[in-house]
């Protein structure tokens, strides 16, 4: 029982300020996209459904399937770039390592509406990449650069890579990579034992590498607002639409009420997975 309370009084702390700053802020998002919008940026008295109904918007799951589509994309494209970096940074000497990790963090120093706007400069009509490109004859003489989907998914990556690469490099780093060795000795080739033996062994750096990078790409406005056209709007260029534009904070609400149920979906899911599966394993284990 003692031990009890000592987990208890370590895990408060964290307890209340989740739920100070995730759990009631949440509650009260779900609970404004039911509120009626006053017409100045505000809430009308009453409750009503009209605003849930309102998402029945037909222009909404075009908005929706991008977001999801572009998010997806870019978690698979941060994740297989990241897996062979932190591996390497892993592998390489230790000064190597330190330079290779003080590279991957100096992109968070600047500013990210800095960093999103000199890609806009980069890919601008009259930069130095279009002309080279079209002075090499890669591309149309029409051919634009900036304001298409490409252009968001490029810099998404851009922007959520290092998130990947740090939970990747910190489980690569504790991975004992003898058993790689050992693997290859056994016939394996360094190819098998890279997929069999070295990714299974870091599927908890993948996974939170997934998460961090899924989520915050779910949410994403501002580089497709700054890089994007009206062809690459996501879920939440909506949601500042109706915030800022609009001044309709119910509407901001519900859709920020069917993003968040999208995300806390697949993730309630894997830990009640994680917990049947974990509860199982125990209960065999007794048997046995």
């Amino acid at each position: 029982m003692s031990r009890r309370w000592r987990e208890i009084s370590v895990s408060l702390p964290s307890l209340l300020w989740l739920t100070l700053l995730f759990l009631i802020p949440t509650v009260l998002v779900l609970a404004m996209a039911f509120k009626p919008s006053d017409g100045y940026g505000g809430m009308g008295p009453g409750w009503t459904l009209e605003t849930i109904r309102s998402l029945r918007n037909p222009s909404y799951p075009a908005i929706i399937g991008r977001t999801l589509g572009l998010s997806l994309l870019t978690t698979l494209l941060c994740v297989v770039l990241a897996v062979p970096m932190g591996y390497y940074m892993a592998r390489t000497q230790r000064i190597w390592r330190q330079t290779l990790v003080l590279l991957t963090v100096v992109p968070f120093w600047i500013c990210f509406v800095v960093r999103v706007f000199a890609w806009k400069h980069l890919l601008h009509p009259d930069g130095f990449i279009r002309h080279g490109l079209l002075a090499l004859g890669l591309i149309a003489p029409d051919t634009m650069l900036l304001y298409t989907t490409g252009t968001v998914m490029l810099v998404l990556v851009y922007s959520h890579l290092p998130f990947a690469i740090l939970p990747i490099f910190a489980a690569a780093e504790k991975f004992d990579f003898q058993l790689m060795e050992a693997a290859m000795d056994l016939g394996a080739t360094r190819w098998r034992a890279f997929t069999h033996v070295f990714l299974p062994g870091i599927a908890r750096g993948i996974g939170t590498a997934v998460l961090v990078v899924l989520i915050p790409a779910l949410g994403s406005y501002v580089i497709p607002d700054m890089v994007g056209g009206t062809e690459s709007e996501m879920i939440g260029n909506k949601i500042a639409q109706r915030t800022f534009g609009d001044r309709n904070l119910p509407h901001a609400c519900a859709l920020a009420a069917l993003l968040t149920v999208a995300v806390l979906g697949p993730l309630m899911v894997m830990v009640f997975g994680k917990g049947r599966s974990g509860t199982a394993e125990k209960s065999v284990g007794g048997v046995v």
